[in-house]
């Protein structure tokens, strides 16, 4: 999970696990977390919505930035697709 602030707000880079709603993509972002007790490196991962403005498909790995909220769900918007889905 990257981010970086900016002017318009911070920006992540994630992965698209599902496109079936109109112009909004279901991400994933993962990240490293040390479990409290174990100390152990955990994964985890958090799922957001993003608007789709260039037309990503299931398995891309995108750049998303925070924006405004533009529905009940989405709060981030699609800049540039990192790359492809084979």
């Amino acid at each position: 999970m990257k981010n970086q602030k900016s002017k318009t707000g911070k920006t992540f880079v994630a992965k698209v696990v599902g496109t079936k709603m109109a112009n909004t993509l279901t991400l994933s972002m993962s990240y490293t977390q040390r479990h409290p007790i174990y100390k152990k490196i955990v994964t985890k991962h958090k799922k957001i919505y993003s608007d789709n403005a260039l037309s990503a498909k299931k398995g891309d790995i995108v750049k998303v930035r925070e924006t405004r909220p533009t529905s009940k769900l989405k709060r981030f918007t699609t800049i540039e697709i990192i790359r492809k889905a084979l």
